[in-house]
């Protein structure tokens, strides 16, 4: 070195180190990434605060970091690939825009997440080309882990864990009944509540089969067969926990079985299972350590991918476009959203032939939670027969975030109550029906409408469909929710719900009546 040599900064000597046919590309990729992190700057807050605060999800806190280790393992057979930006790429990341407007329509942060992931997924592909994308398809795939999503699988998973449990109870002869997710047994009554179905350690195993079967194998049959096995075990694992504290609550009492779970499944139980799961898998490895992760002479010299690549557009049109792109979709979901349907200043629970109101007065307390609505009524009432139900109405101007009638802990079932999911209620016109209960045992069927246009559903996805199409029209539509509900004993609910609808008349005018939505 010469005495008046200055040494090179870090950024320096990283920039020389990346191909020269590589820098500016990737400055566009950096230039697209960083306006999809401004852009959505809210989507990514969100998830970054599930990633931290939510232990379902603490595992996304590595991504970035196995991202990077996952591309650095490629970087050999990267330099020798030309970048080149690639116009089919804009089509994915129209559609990742496209999902993100419709999840922003319905509320449904799950989509917008998804979307702004994708975006990611897209700009690469658009500004790097179909080469480099296939070279770092994996990469890209891991991303999708980046997405806060497997809460939808809890209520499954606390049905199968409640089965496995008590198939093992039966086979290791103690006595045990059960109804929906609750189980009476000897050692006390267990509820295979929603932090006991395992999904925090299937989601986490699911990520890490993903990363193993890519990284340690290269035959893809040893990669679905070991991907299986890390999905499966799992959940048979999780069944196995959950018998095992009902049978040591039989042994030495419930006190001592919950905390004993508690710190063994937290901190024992999870490596145990990835330990099995790695020694069972072990053995049929047969990516040597020194393999390549990709064969980019194979994917240079590619017909299909040669005349892929063809379709060339110089890059600073191509980061246009994704610019342009983006801001169409954000400007029409702003404009959208901004829609309200006019509502009445004042509604009320209509008369019911042969029915009175009476005071609220259930065994346990129950009270649905409709956030965000300009209207919310609660009323019971009664028949000479000695039938009961409460009604719940609630009335939105209109659906956004934050104010979402079919929103996750809404309706019924609220979130943070003392309620319970138990089993699928009786299947009547058309309405989402559940058996919740509450500490005692209290049991309570419900069964709930939503109501917007011509409208009338218990589902939950056909109302977010109905209310994108309205965003997507720019129609200004109120949205109900109605639910009707009865506490007791299954036959006693059924009838007074049956009685009640039957007095009512159709339920679709008879939320429309209440809501003064004709």
């Amino acid at each position: 070195m010469r005495p008046d040599a200055v040494p090179l900064s870090f950024v320096q000597r990283f920039v020389l180190a990346v191909p020269e046919s590589w820098r500016r590309p990737l400055l566009f990729v950096a230039t697209a990434w960083l306006g999809v992190f401004a852009l959505f700057a809210g989507d990514w807050r969100d998830m970054a605060l599930q990633w931290w605060d939510s232990s379902t999800y603490n595992h996304a806190l590595l991504i970035p970091l196995i991202l990077g280790w996952l591309v650095w393992l490629r970087t050999d057979g990267l330099q020798r690939l030309v970048p080149t930006a690639w116009w089919p790429g804009l089509l994915p990341f129209a559609g990742a825009c496209f999902l993100w407007m419709l999840g922003d329509f319905s509320g449904f942060s799950l989509a917008r997440q998804l979307a702004v992931v994708v975006m990611l997924q897209a700009s690469v592909l658009t500004l790097l080309g179909p080469r480099v994308g296939v070279a770092l398809a994996f990469p890209l795939f891991y991303m999708l882990f980046l997405v806060p999503a497997g809460d939808e699988m809890i209520p499954t998973l606390q049905t199968v864990t409640a089965k496995i449990t008590m198939l093992l109870l039966s086979v290791a002869g103690g006595p045990a009944t059960i109804d929906g997710v609750f189980i009476t047994a000897p050692g006390g009554y267990f509820e295979v509540a929603e932090a006991c179905s395992g999904v925090k350690f299937l989601i986490a195993m699911a990520a890490y089969g993903a990363l193993v079967a890519n990284v340690c194998f290269r035959s893809w049959p040893r990669r679905v067969a070991f991907m299986a096995m890390a999905l499966v075990v799992p959940i048979l694992a999780n069944g196995v926990r959950a018998w095992g504290t009902v049978f040591i609550a039989g042994k030495v009492g419930i006190g001592f079985a919950a905390g004993f779970d508690h710190v063994f499944y937290g901190w024992v139980f999870f490596a145990i299972v990835m330990a099995l799961v790695m020694a069972a898998g072990w053995k049929f490895f047969d990516r040597a350590i020194d393999d390549p992760m990709i064969d980019a002479d194979a994917i240079a010299a590619s017909p299909l991918l040669g005349r892929l690549a063809a379709l060339r557009w110089p890059e600073g049109r191509a980061l246009g476009a994704l610019a342009g792109i983006a801001a169409l979709f954000v400007g029409w979901g702003a404009m959208a959203n901004r829609l309200e349907a006019p509502v009445p200043a004042q509604i009320l629970l209509p008369d019911v032939p042969g029915w009175h109101r009476v005071d609220m007065a259930p065994v346990a307390p129950w009270r649905p939670l409709h956030t965000g609505a300009e209207h919310r009524l609660l009323g019971s009432y009664a028949d000479a027969k000695g039938h009961r139900v409460e009604v719940s109405y609630a009335l939105y101007a209109g659906q956004a975030e934050g104010k979402e009638a079919g929103g996750f802990g809404q309706g019924a079932l609220p979130l943070g109550s003392s309620w319970a999911w138990e089993k699928p209620g009786l299947a009547l016109e058309g309405a989402k029906s559940d058996v919740i209960q509450a500490p005692g045992p209290v049991h309570r069927l419900a069964l709930t409408w939503y109501r917007t246009g011509d409208l009338l559903t218990g589902s939950n996805a056909r109302l977010k469909l109905a209310n994108i199409a309205d965003r997507l029209l720019l129609r200004r539509r109120p949205t109900a929710t109605l639910i009707v509900s009865s506490e007791g004993s299954d036959r006693q609910t059924e009838a007074a719900v049956r009685a009640f609808l039957g007095a009512t008349g159709p339920v679709a005018t008879w939320m429309d009546r209440t809501g003064n939505m004709r």
